[in-house]
């Protein structure tokens, strides 16, 4: 063998070892998560009365929830379980809530009309926005803007650079005599929005052009969302919680959005009317809104968490 052959021999074998080496680490390292993860708890309680709505997750493992009783917001540890409240609410209800990446969430604010954003960390809120809207629902973060729903509006609100937009729903928006826009998310290709309608064609997901309003329903084959509520998209697949159901519908999408497969049905038996969806590793969680109960100051709560498909 040549010099040139044996030195190149020499760096195909360190190049491969160490590739193998990599991949040996990162597997381990995954390995690792996945086994710490699994001692995490699968079910933990929140504050008695706390009557949650919303979760939402940021880069730590820490979910976030929202009350409906007083607007507070509790953050829990994936980990523990453990949590306590760190925003007040000051009697404003907190539905929907997303966390960006510097720790600043946003807050659909139902009854109130409002939209808040806060500050994870010390819990001050710092802008509050009157929408003049019905019931603010959920919210999705996109590039330069956070976008809500209006249950009993056909409106979408944008909040971009400090000032907040209402962009009339059309096409084949239906809207309904009672609570009908409901989760939002984003297209996989980033292009437009997916929003629930409880109401159209028995209930199911639209595709909304986030420039125009102009909205499509999504071809979901003979599947219905009735009972729609939060929304997921995790790559193409789509989690849809059915609330009154105890379910969590899954779907494949195209990139555009316009097409879902369904693919599977989430059950469980500590479901007790989840309302919305967030993900920590291979995990779903999801708060019990327990709306077959009437509330009261002493009303147990809690979140459970589901492997994803």
């Amino acid at each position: 063998m040549a010099l040139a052959d044996r030195s190149f021999a020499r760096r195909t074998l360190l190049t491969t070892t160490a590739a193998l080496t990599g991949a040996a680490l990162l597997g381990g390292t995954a390995q690792a998560a996945a086994t710490r993860q699994a001692a995490w708890p699968a079910q933990f309680p929140l504050p008695d009365g706390f009557q949650p709505e919303g979760i939402t997750i940021g880069s730590g493992p820490y979910a976030y929830f929202g009350s409906l009783a007083n607007g507070d917001i509790y953050r829990a540890s994936l980990a523990t379980g453990h949590g306590k409240i760190v925003a007040k609410g000051a009697g404003r209800p907190t539905v929907g809530l997303k966390i960006d990446g510097h720790g600043r969430l946003f807050v659909a604010g139902g009854d109130s009309g409002e939209i808040r954003t806060v500050d994870a960390r010390s819990g001050e809120t710092e802008q509050v926005y009157a929408t003049g809207g019905t019931f603010v629902n959920d919210v999705i973060l996109t590039p330069g803007a956070a976008w809500f729903t209006d249950s009993f509006k056909p409106v979408l609100y944008q909040l971009a650079k400090g000032a907040v937009t209402t962009v009339p729903l059309t096409g084949d928006w239906q809207q309904g005599p009672d609570f009908t826009a409901n989760g939002i998310e984003r297209t996989p290709d980033g292009r437009a929005l997916l929003v629930v309608n409880a109401f159209a064609n028995g209930g199911g997901l639209m595709r909304v052009d986030p420039r125009t309003g102009a909205a499509r329903a999504v071809d979901l084959g003979t599947a219905k969302l009735p009972n729609g509520d939060g929304l997921l998209l995790l790559g193409r697949i789509l989690y849809a919680v059915q609330q009154q159901q105890n379910a969590i519908d899954v779907f494949r999408l195209n990139d555009a959005g316009t097409r879902g497969t369904a693919i599977t049905r989430i059950t469980d038996p500590r479901f007790r009317i989840p309302t919305t969806v967030a993900a920590w590793g291979s995990r779903l969680y999801l708060p019990n809104a327990r709306f077959d109960v009437e509330p009261t100051p002493t009303t147990e709560y809690d979140a459970v968490a589901v492997r994803q498909v």
